[in-house]
């Protein structure tokens, strides 16, 4: 088939690259244009307008799918267009430039997780699985009829990780979905089930009760790690808390949110235990290791704080 493939970040570059390498045709890459990066705010291209460039492909940008962007894909007369992490609202008049119409990767097991953040809602949620499924664009979030999924498990310590993960087990099965669709065998299964959404994450989603069992603390810090970044208070300042995993028998005392070490270890007291903390960020400086953010200060405790406060 010729296709368009959309897509913006890091996460969408390896379906960029299978697609590229199988039978179908790709006729332009569509991306978000360029943006700034870094303290510099330095304009720089997105990852799979890097790797399209790289491939020889025609790229086009658009923050918004309206105006010439329609123009561009309606003289491309593609059969279909494949969505990876694009980042603007496909509607009416942009999936109508496709015969067979557009079609994204999405990286949850609909219906679950409809939205911009599955896999953070996932981890937050303290779910052990979860999978990427392949379903047709229509005017909903995330609605439409599924071609392909595939269950994986959900073990890793934070987002990058598992985008990852699923980004490359995902690309497969997207290209195997436009095989079938080219071949007419594709079969468009309707979702069932009862939808859950996954929201953006903002800073205060990072914010850790410490009050909370450890396994809440721990899968809320997996689900905003490396971004925004789980964190806490300590003297009124934000301190962010990376690597923070299940901490063996600890037999110290202590006070919910006090940050000690224990055999060598830098453990942090939750509501029904400890957890192990690996790296400490404090406020306006460089992550560190968790031994050396308490050698020039000893024990800490970080600022009292629960859910019910936001």
């Amino acid at each position: 088939m010729d296709i368009v493939f959309a897509g913006t970040p890091d996460v969408a570059v390896p379906a960029l690259e299978a697609l590229a390498e199988s039978d179908h045709r790709i006729r332009a890459v569509l991306t978000r244009p360029d943006a700034p990066v870094g303290r510099k705010r330095v304009l720089t291209p997105s990852p799979v307008k890097t790797r399209a460039l790289e491939l020889g492909l025609p790229v086009i940008e658009a923050s918004r799918l309206r105006g010439d962007v329609i123009s561009q894909l309606r003289e491309l007369d593609v059969d279909a267009v494949a969505v990876v992490a694009f980042g603007a609202i496909a509607g009416p008049a942009a999936l109508g430039t496709a015969r067979l119409g557009w079609f994204n990767l999405h990286f949850s097991l609909l219906p679950a997780y409809r939205g911009a953040a599955p896999i953070q809602r996932a981890l937050i949620g303290g779910e052990t699985t979860s999978g990427v499924s392949v379903f047709r664009i229509d005017e909903g979030m995330d609605t439409g009829p599924v071609l392909r999924r595939l269950e994986l498990p959900l073990d890793h310590p934070d987002v990058a990780t598992a985008l990852e993960d699923y980004a490359r087990r995902g690309a497969p099965e997207l290209v195997a979905a436009f095989d079938e669709l080219a071949a007419g065998t594709a079969a468009e299964t309707p979702q069932t089930g009862e939808p859950s959404h996954a929201e953006k994450i903002t800073v205060t989603d990072a914010h850790l009760d410490l009050s909370a069992p450890a396994a809440q603390v721990i899968d809320r810090a997996r689900g905003t790690s490396p971004a925004p970044g789980p964190w806490v208070e300590l003297d009124g300042k934000r301190t962010k808390l990376f690597g923070l995993t299940p901490a063996p028998e600890v037999t110290a005392s202590g006070t919910v949110g006090e940050l000690t070490t224990w055999q060598q270890q830098q453990v942090l007291r939750c509501g029904d235990g400890w957890v192990l903390v690996d790296e400490v960020q404090p406020f306006g400086k460089p992550r560190m290791n968790a031994a050396d953010f308490l050698r020039g200060r000893g024990d800490v405790t970080f600022d009292p704080y629960t859910d019910e406060e936001s």
